[in-house]
């Protein structure tokens, strides 16, 4: 995948559908005023399953027409005892705050699922503006993902995440991806710790993330937060699982500043960590198709670097 988006595409498209549904039956009952409107309504119960473990269900009852009801499954991003109560309150008001006209936590959520939303289609607005709010709707799932990292940030950064300052913070939004954030005295460090199906993915990768170190340490991305690979793991992640830490592209560790995680700057970094696994895949495959020269590998890594260093 080029990278993971904020509006989930089939959600965003199976919502559309029924919004469009829900406004064609209403306008038939306008027009055929003698016919009880449950007898133009239509039964939905819908299973989607996404990248990550993510599912979400899909529910339209003939007994209550203008709502439909959205519940998600996703995997916490840590198994830390910050978020073993579920969402946080944080979570759940940044989800609130997705089209509050429109968006109703319905507590508790339907079971096996951590989040059940109540979707009023009699309260998005008509044309182009009915496609916007159902997009927001869709960006729930990223919603809380982006949620609980700001939120792991904010106390690994204040120390307040754990008993070991120092201690390591697996973060797992996809079983196959891990990635790390550990506090430091003036700084959080993000370790990625990186693999690859194909060996020639493994060569091209390892030539990207020297050209990155190189590119990173040039004036004009002085403002981008430092970069690192290396072929082994960093001492920082001395005492994490074998599996965790076997890889066969290496280690990217970025180090984050205490003004990347304030004010606007923590969305994009939030963002920027959460899709950095799939940029550097979609980089390298383009590299791989193309088989550029040297001169454009720099270009690339550079502009990989300069996603990072959007968010100063």
């Amino acid at each position: 995948m080029a990278c993971f988006e904020r509006a989930s595409p089939s959600l965003k498209n199976i919502l559309l559908r029924l919004y469009r549904l829900d406004m064609v039956m209403s306008s038939i009952h306008l027009i055929i005023r003698t016919q009880d409107s449950a007898e133009k309504a239509i039964e939905i119960d819908h299973h989607l399953h996404e990248f990550g473990s993510v599912e979400y269900h899909i529910q339209s009852s003939v007994s209550d027409p203008r709502h439909a009801y959205l519940s998600i499954s996703t995997p916490f991003l840590s198994q830390r005892d910050l978020l073993s109560y579920g969402l946080s309150y944080y979570t759940m008001e940044m989800v609130k705050g997705i089209a509050t006209d429109v968006v109703e936590i319905v507590e508790p959520a339907k079971e096996g699922y951590q989040l059940t939303l109540r979707l009023n289609f009699a309260k998005i607005p008509c044309g182009k503006d009915s496609v916007k709010v159902i997009t927001d709707i869709s960006t729930v799932q990223a919603t809380i993902l982006s949620s609980q990292l700001k939120e792991m940030l904010w106390n690994v950064n204040s120390g307040a995440a754990s008993q070991g300052i120092y201690q390591p913070i697996k973060i797992t939004y996809h079983p196959r991806e891990p990635f790390y954030v550990i506090k430091q005295p003036q700084k959080i460090m993000a370790v990625f710790p990186m693999r690859f199906k194909e060996h020639s993915d493994v060569i091209i990768a390892t030539a990207f993330f020297q050209e990155l170190m190189d590119v990173g340490s040039s004036e004009k991305w002085a403002k981008a937060p430092p970069c690192c690979w290396s072929p082994i793991p960093p001492p920082e992640l001395r005492g994490e699982t074998i599996e965790d830490l076997s890889t066969n592209g290496g280690f990217v560790t970025f180090d984050i500043s205490q003004h990347h995680i304030e004010g606007k700057r923590l969305d994009k970094t939030v963002w920027n960590l959460l899709n950095f696994y799939a940029y550097v895949k979609y980089h390298v495959k383009i590299l791989q198709k193309a088989n550029l020269p040297e001169e454009e590998h720099t270009g690339r890594a550079g502009r990989v670097k300069g996603k990072n260093n959007s968010i100063d």
